[in-house]
C-alpha cells in the first residue's frame, strides 16, 4: 500500500464573467500522505473552496489530475467518479447541511443508503458512528432540536461513517464559539487518530492549524508549504 493517498497535479481553474477569465487555481500541486493532517490556509476569496470541491471530485478542473489512491478521478466516468466519491471521501462544511425534516440519524444513515447499503445496516453503522461523536443520546432529534456544535458533530458522523480514506473539511468551525471549536477539532483528531482519516482541513484559525502536522498557504492561485503570514 503506497504512502501516498493524494496527489494532484497541475490543477488550474478558471471562471468566466462578463467576457472575463479569472484563474483562481494557477498550477496547485499537492500531496496527502497517509493519517495526515493538513491545514490549508489562506485569505478569503483565494480559491480554498474551489480546491475542496475539486480535491473531491465535487467540481472540475480546467485542467490538472486528482489521483486519489491510484485511481485518477477525473478519468472515471460521471457515475463511477459519483460511487467513489460516497465511498471513499468526506465533506464537511461550515454550515453543517442537515436535512431539518431527518432526525440525526437519518441524517447519518444517507450516505450509506445512497451507496444502496441494506437499510439495517445503514442504521447500525450510523448508531455507531453517533456513538464516536458522543450523541448517542441524540439519535432521534432533529437538527432543530440541538445546539450548533451538536448539529456539527452530526455533520462528522455522517462524514466518517463511509470509513472514508480521505475528509476533506472546509471551515468546520468557523461558525462555532471558541470552546465548541475546539471540541470539535479535538473530536477531529481524535477520528484521525482511531481510524487514520486523512484529513484536509481549511482553516483559519491559527491556533488549531498550529495544533495539525502541516500547513500549507494557498497564495496567488498556488500553494506554498509552512509559510507564515503575519
Amino acid at each position: 500500500m503506497s504512502e501516498m493517498l493524494l496527489e494532484a497535479r497541475e490543477l488550474r481553474k478558471s471562471f468566466h464573467s462578463s467576457n472575463q477569465e479569472f484563474e483562481v487555481l494557477r498550477g496547485v500541486n499537492l500531496t496527502l500522505r497517509r493519517g495526515e493532517m493538513v491545514a490549508l490556509l489562506g485569505v478569503s476569496g483565494t480559491g480554498k473552496s474551489t480546491l475542496i470541491q475539486i480535491l473531491g471530485a465535487l467540481d472540475r478542473p480546467s485542467s490538472g489530475t486528482v489521483v486519489v489512491d491510484g485511481t485518477d478521478l477525473f478519468a472515471l466516468s460521471q457515475n463511477k467518479c459519483a460511487a467513489f466519491r460516497n465511498r471513499r471521501i468526506g465533506f464537511i462544511y461550515q454550515s453543517h447541511r442537515l436535512l431539518p425534516e431527518f432526525s440525526a440519524i437519518e441524517n447519518v444513515m444517507l450516505p450509506l443508503l445512497i451507496g444502496r447499503s441494506p437499510r439495517r445496516e445503514a442504521l447500525a453503522r450510523a448508531e455507531q458512528a453517533l456513538h464516536e461523536v458522543e450523541l448517542a443520546h441524540r439519535l432521534h432529534h432533529r437538527p432543530g432540536q440541538m445546539s450548533g456544535g451538536e448539529q456539527q458533530r452530526v455533520a462528522i458522523a455522517r462524514a466518517v461513517v463511509s470509513n472514508p480514506d480521505l475528509l476533506l473539511a472546509d471551515e468546520p468551525t468557523g461558525n462555532l464559539d471558541r470552546k465548541t471549536a475546539q471540541g470539535v477539532f479535538h473530536l477531529l483528531k481524535e477520528l484521525n487518530r482511531s481510524k487514520g482519516l486523512t484529513c484536509l482541513m481549511v482553516t483559519h484559525n491559527m491556533e488549531l492549524a498550529a495544533d495539525l502536522d502541516r500547513r500549507i498557504h494557498l497564495i496567488d492561485g498556488q500553494l506554498v508549504e509552512g509559510h507564515e503570514q503575519h
